[in-house]
């Protein structure tokens, strides 16, 4: 184990591959690391090129540069460039190229193409081409890519393509899968080979696993490794962001800080103590602007002297999550979306929304669309009037293809049959699945609460791409003198704030709030409007005198005036807990009233 300061680099900044995949749960700091990464490369007299395939990309924010979808040099970083992989850019390169193919179709055949290559599964295939291209094309301008990659569950995904699509692919000689003609993937087939293949080679690649001192975040960087393992991506190393050291001893919560992430990294899981790993202490200021980045791997130049804690102002009082859970229990049935960044703790204040609704005597059903679906381990035991579950995409999509077998499939003989589930076995069947699960819940909330812990953004705002995509097919697809106002889709039922509230969740840092910002202008750009913000691990009010916490303190503040005087509709606030809620009664003293 190594800790990035002092002067001493991180280990994977010696001898690095030409490849670098940053990767990890939400929040943990991966675009941090990756900016730094690059600077430190660059400041060596490497070519780099840092490139972003997630969907909620900041990357413009930290680098403090204007990005696109080709790569751009990075202001005041000779050596550096960066990019952001446009999914819909991508979606509409990788159309073109699928409708090349067709030579000799008549219209109706490429209009029908164009049909299916018009949803979010092929904006996630189609983003997940322009990464395998960077992977599989040696590009002699640059000595390094870097890639800051989407939330973990989502990158998973796109990683195990290049195998699904051989796999589909060898199946299904003949026919059409959901993103169009046979003919239009298999000019893929060799690129995402070529993709996996340099992933795979530890002389090539380099997959740095990134997480944070804490049991949850540990977990998940473990479950992470071993599927990355399982897809043959071995080559990983540890990175743990965040360590805490307190500045002096004797401030309690500066000490149950330090001592609860020394017990989570005693406890490591037995697959991440096995990899390479590295340290690097958490810092005072944010990491935005290029200063910034350039002190966090290495000791840079001695930030500002310490605010004495008297500086550091406190926060003017803000309702909590009691409040917040007394307006909704009063309105008797919604459906309720907590959204936000990754790792900006959405399960915690789902689970604490749903608890607190039971205790006021609802029924109340708490689901999730993330892959990771920590819920039930956060609620932890049953609690009558409360059922748990999540949007499997497994089982979704296996009841999805037995339902269209047999819908579908009733009238045809057995190797009609056969070709359907060759069909159905596109990986992209597994999107149409998981929307119609989505769309149920929806529609279970006229009657009751139904809340959804979302998935990261990006994973999201896919999800309601479908939603919006379904919308329009359905008032498109209208039969001749039926009304509009007969058909309720998800995508109205969203924007009914009779029956949705949207709760966008943050910590109060720059980069969670901008991002959470950019997700309200997209929501708003839907026709939805956010009920509310949650502020989540507030430090104002904790009485420490660190002064490294009492410098994120006075950053703090300015991210909540930031919030509250200009962003949201309504504002709570969750303070830092020394010991982090899981369990219904922890849960439940969250959003209980004050006596």
């Amino acid at each position: 184990m190594r800790d990035a300061t002092a002067g001493r680099p991180p280990g994977f900044l010696t001898d690095p591959p030409r490849h670098l995949l940053f990767t990890g749960k939400g929040g943990v700091g991966k675009t941090s690391i990756a900016c730094a990464t690059a600077l430190a490369l660059a400041a060596a007299g490497r070519r780099v090129l840092l490139v972003s395939t997630d969907p909620a990309s900041n990357l413009d924010e930290m680098l403090a540069t204007s990005l696109a979808d080709t790569p751009r040099p990075v202001a005041d970083a000779p050596g550096l460039w960066a990019m952001n992989i446009d999914p819909e850019a991508a979606a509409e390169s990788y159309r073109a190229r699928v409708l090349a193919q067709m030579t000799g179709a008549d219209e109706t055949a490429r209009t029908a193409v164009r049909e299916q290559l018009s949803g979010a599964c092929t904006i996630e295939v189609a983003a997940f081409d322009e990464f395998a291209s960077l992977l599989a094309e040696h590009d002699a301008r640059y000595d390094h890519v870097l890639f800051d990659t989407a939330p973990t569950g989502h990158t998973l995904r796109l990683l195990s393509l290049p195998a699904a699509w051989s796999s589909f692919l060898a199946a299904n000689a003949a026919g059409a899968s959901c993103l169009g003609p046979h003919s239009g993937l298999k000019m893929q087939e060799d690129r995402f080979r070529r993709a996996l293949q340099a992933l795979s080679d530890p002389a090539a690649t380099a997959i740095v696993l990134v997480t944070r001192p804490e049991r949850a975040a540990l977990a998940e960087a473990a479950r992470s490794a071993t599927e990355l393992s399982a897809l043959g991506l071995c080559n990983q190393r540890l990175v743990v962001n965040g360590v805490f050291h307190p500045s002096s001893a004797g401030d309690a919560v500066a000490e149950t800080v330090e001592r609860a992430e020394r017990a989570a990294l005693a406890a490591l899981p037995t697959v991440l103590a096995a990899l390479p790993r590295d340290d690097v202490p958490l810092r005072g200021h944010d990491m935005v602007g290029l200063p910034a980045l350039r002190r966090l791997l290495v000791d840079g130049p001695a930030p500002p002297p310490a605010e004495t804690p008297a500086s550091a102002p406190a926060v003017a009082p803000l309702p909590g999550l009691d409040t917040l859970v007394a307006g909704l229990a009063q309105r008797g049935h919604g459906l309720v979306m907590v959204m936000g960044k990754g790792g900006v703790g959405k399960t915690t204040i789902a689970a604490a929304i749903a608890v607190g609704l039971v205790a006021r005597g609802h029924a109340v059903h708490l689901s999730t669309t993330d892959p990771a679906a920590h819920v039930a381990m956060t609620v932890g035991e049953a609690m009558p009037g409360l059922r748990v579950d999540r949007i499997d995409p497994k089982s979704e999509t296996e009841r999805y293809v037995a339902r269209i077998v047999e819908t579908r499939g009733r009238d045809l003989d057995e190797a009609g049959r056969a070709l359907l589930r060759e069909d159905l076995r596109s990986p992209c069947t597994e999107e149409v699945a998981v929307f119609h699960a989505f769309s149920r819940i929806v529609a279970e909330a006229r009657s009751g609460f139904v809340v959804l812990d979302t998935a990261p953004t990006g994973h999201t705002l896919l999800l309601m791409d479908s939603a919006g995509a379904y919308h329009r097919q359905m008032v498109r697809d209208l039969h001749p003198g039926t009304g509009a106002g007969r058909i309720v889709t998800p995508l109205m039922r969203l924007r009914d704030p009779g029956h949705t509230q949207v709760l966008l969740v943050a910590l109060p840092e720059t980069t969670p709030i901008s991002e959470a910002e950019a997700l309200q202008e997209d929501l708003r750009r839907a026709g939805i409007e956010p009920y509310g913000w949650v502020i989540n691990r507030s430090l104002s009010g904790s009485g420490t005198a660190d002064p490294l916490l009492c410098r994120r303190m006075r950053a703090e503040a300015a991210q909540i005036a930031r919030v509250k005087d200009g962003l949201a509709q309504r504002i709570f606030l969750l303070p830092w807990q020394a010991v982090p809620p899981v369990g219904r009664e922890s849960l439940r003293v969250l959003t209980a009233t004050a006596a």
